[in-house]
């Protein structure tokens, strides 16, 4: 694949069949001016907006985007739509303006009007959700189904994928406008089949609204995100709405974890399950064969007595799972289980930026980079790295700053349990003191476990040389937290930083 532009572009669709402003009005049933535009795009903000955009001016926290209409206007904004107080605010304009209450609960369906992604008109929609492996399972997926022979695209927390191009992301689940542009970019190099990472505040904040999906699939469910939602009930409720009949015609949930059950439960779509742990029951099951470093090797069996073996280019029980839930949800979108298997025999051919990420040369101490950042991801990913490691296992990692605190004791203790050296560094800490996350990591990490021996150093970049000089060819170093990132967000500022790269380096000075 093509790698292009290292700065996040909002992508949209070259060739653009205008839209008039009055079809749109009609088929909203909106209160309209009267007046004519022709219409190209459309955005909630004026640092994307391009000529030929519909602007939808809705109110926010702090301001009403009604206040900025005048400048989308100078920018080319050609038709507004806005609410009761936001056309009070504008007062008489040059361009036709549309009324509409709660424009944010409309702007998904809007865009899909304007883009053309329409019922009829759409690739194949697949969607993943749940806390951690659904990066994992989107790029399994999209590398499934391009071994399949099908054009695919992408959009995850690392990535976007057109036809074999890759841009790198700005969002997990963009926004509803970038989204849907995303989409008829895709229509237009004639993807026929998306992999999208469904984030729960996505869904909370009516990112994919618009989008139907096909399939779509749950990994599991543990703590994470609690700054936004009130425990796990509340999370749960989040992850359900996408298996809603708004949002999927039929869904695939792992049993993993208990909260997969409930999923099931809530469910309002056709849902099969599976599962790899032993003594749950679901319609299909993965089991690992073989854990190397580099590959992990799996059968999964269907209910059918559907039966094929395969790989992973990646290390873990978990991504054997993940990749079993994507063959599943493939499945489910009407493939032959048979061509499936057939394709995929010889392994799956996929590349996940940043998830245990091998970037050691041979006979060096084994240094994977990973992006977890939950306590679940940690035990997962350490149990892994644990038994495909002869020697000692040295965890480094930091706690994002200005996220959920809540978690930080927990992902120490976690990773304590699972490791023989402990470092601990800065992530993002964001506004929040760096000193003070790594004291409540560091002391959560001692009381758990005294006889540990822990590092505390500060910033990373010291400490991944710390750690590469604290261990020796046949140990291994998981440094979770950074994965495919290239930058730290240091009071707002995004620092450019690699961990690969600076992981390569260490390892280069010490002769490796």
């Amino acid at each position: 694949m093509e790698i292009k532009q290292s700065i996040p572009p909002i992508l949209r669709p070259i060739q653009v069949s205008p839209v008039s402003f009055q079809s749109l009005a009609a088929h909203f049933g909106l209160e309209s001016s009267g007046r004519e535009a022709d219409i190209t795009g459309i955005s909630m903000s004026t640092a994307d907006l391009r000529p030929g955009d519909l602007f939808v001016a809705m109110p926010g926290l702090k301001n009403h985007g009604a206040n900025f209409v005048a400048q989308a206007i100078e920018l080319g904004a050609v038709a507004v739509i806005s609410d009761t107080k936001g056309l009070e605010i504008i007062g008489e304009l040059a361009v036709p303006t549309a009324k509409l209450e709660n424009p944010r609960m409309r702007l998904g369906d809007l865009a899909a009007f304007v883009y053309g992604n329409t019922e009829g008109n759409m690739p194949t929609l697949f969607g993943t959700t749940g806390t951690n492996g659904k990066t994992s399972t989107t790029y399994l997926l999209e590398a499934i189904l391009r071994q399949l022979g099908r054009v695919t695209g992408l959009t995850s927390t690392a990535e976007r994928h057109i036809a074999g191009e890759i841009i790198v992301s700005r969002l997990t689940t963009p926004e509803s406008t970038e989204m849907h542009a995303l989409i008829a970019r895709m229509r237009e190099k004639k993807v026929s089949d998306v992999a999208i990472e469904v984030s729960a505040q996505a869904l909370t904040q009516l990112r994919v609204d618009g989008l139907h999906f096909d399939v779509v699939g749950f990994t599991n469910l543990t703590h994470d995100h609690f700054d936004d939602y009130d425990g796990f009930e509340d999370y749960l409720k989040a992850k359900a709405k996408l298996f809603t009949k708004a949002k999927a015609e039929r869904g695939v949930v792992c049993l993993d974890t208990e909260y997969g059950s409930r999923i099931v439960e809530l469910s309002e779509i056709p849902t099969v399950t599976i599962a790899s742990k032993a003594g749950v029951n679901a319609d299909w099951t993965v089991k690992v064969t073989e854990e190397l470093p580099g590959v992990t090797k799996f059968e999964l069996v269907g209910p059918e007595n559907q039966h094929l073996s395969s790989s992973v280019p990646l290390l873990g029980a978990h991504m054997a799972l993940d990749a079993g839930l994507a063959i599943v949800m493939i499945v489910e979108a009407g493939y032959s289980f048979e061509n499936i298997a057939a394709a995929i025999r010889a392994g799956i051919d996929a590349y996940l930026p940043g998830r245990t990420e091998l970037v050691s040369p041979p006979a060096a101490p084994n240094v994977y980079v990973d992006f977890g950042h939950s306590p679940d991801a940690f035990l997962n990913t350490l149990a892994a790295v644990r038994k495909a490691t002869k020697g000692k296992v040295l965890m480094l990692f930091g706690a994002d700053g200005d996220r959920d605190a809540s978690k930080r004791p927990e992902m120490a203790r976690v990773a304590a349990a699972g490791c023989d050296i402990l470092v601990i560094t800065d992530h993002h800490p964001r506004f929040e003191d760096p000193a003070s996350i790594r004291k409540t990591l560091v002391d959560a990490a001692r009381e758990f476990r005294p006889d540990l021996e822990i590092h505390e150093v500060s910033p990373p970049e010291q400490a991944i040389r710390v750690a590469v000089k604290l261990v020796k060819p046949g140990d291994a170093i998981l440094w979770a937290g950074p994965g495919h990132q290239d930058y730290r967000d240091i009071e707002g500022v995004r620092t450019p930083y690699s961990a690969r790269a600076e992981a390569r380096a260490a390892l280069k000075e010490q002769g490796y």
